[in-house]
């Protein structure tokens, strides 16, 4: 593998597999994000200072997003993939901004593999819900004939979130470099801006597609779980027959 077929130079190689830019540029920032979390974790104190203060912000609001998706019990499970999904694109979309560097989620092998995972997860989470044999059934309703549809819609779905975040980041850098081409560094605070924001917005919107995808996973444990319906005082059933 040379790394042409995608569009990124070789930067190095591993046991006869060429490494890329976006691939090398995503285990740095998978390395970093871990290392900073762990620090966080180990340096917690009672009055917190900024860094804390922000990252305990963050958890909040990332632990809000998840509960309003999915049951409360499920939040302590699904928080940590969704949190570490919008970690992980914020911080590989913002590392365009490093001049001499790019985005790896400008990279399709890179978004597409976040993708898989979200589609792996989906099932996990679906199976640890309801267990396989009842969770794969749900794929049976309301009938048989509808099981080609939904594993039609799993694939498409997973090809649409590879392709929507790899599309908006690689079109996004390219404009910056046409607009930089065309009006030269008069208007670099704008780009930045607009690199920031939708960086943001584009991590925001993968992580909340995964964690619906994620969500609906789970409450099909709710659709095959659900209690009867409590018969009623009138119903025939609790009628006392004559004797």
């Amino acid at each position: 593998m040379n790394g042409e077929g995608l569009g990124s130079p070789v930067w190095l190689h591993v046991a006869g597999i060429g490494l890329g830019e976006p691939v090398l540029l995503s285990f740095v920032v998978t390395a970093v994000l871990t290392a900073v979390s762990y620090w966080i974790g180990r340096s917690l104190v009672a009055r917190p200072g900024r860094l804390q203060t922000a990252a305990e912000a963050a958890v909040t609001l990332m632990t809000n997003a998840v509960g309003e998706v999915v049951p409360a019990a499920d939040v302590p499970r699904v928080l940590p993939f969704i949190a570490t999904l919008w970690l992980f694109i914020l911080s590989a979309n913002l590392l365009g901004l490093v001049p001499g560097l790019s985005s790896p989620t400008r990279d399709l092998s890179v978004t597409a593999a976040l993708a898989t995972l979200v589609f792996l997860a989906v099932h996990v989470y679906g199976i640890r819900a309801a267990g396989w044999r009842a969770y794969l059934r749900h794929y049976l309703k309301p009938n048989p004939i509808m099981l080609p549809f939904h594993l039609i819609s799993e694939l498409t779905r997973t090809l649409a979130l590879a392709v929507r975040l790899f599309g908006n980041m690689m079109s996004l850098e390219m404009a910056a470099l046409l607009v930089l081409l065309v009006a030269g560094f008069l208007v670099p605070v704008p780009l930045l801006v607009l690199h920031v924001i939708e960086a943001l917005v584009q991590a925001y919107i993968f992580g909340m597609l995964a964690l619906i995808y994620v969500g609906s996973a789970i409450e099909a444990r709710g659709d095959i779980t659900a209690p009867a319906p409590a018969a009623s005082a009138d119903s025939p059933s609790t009628v006392e027959k004559p004797r």
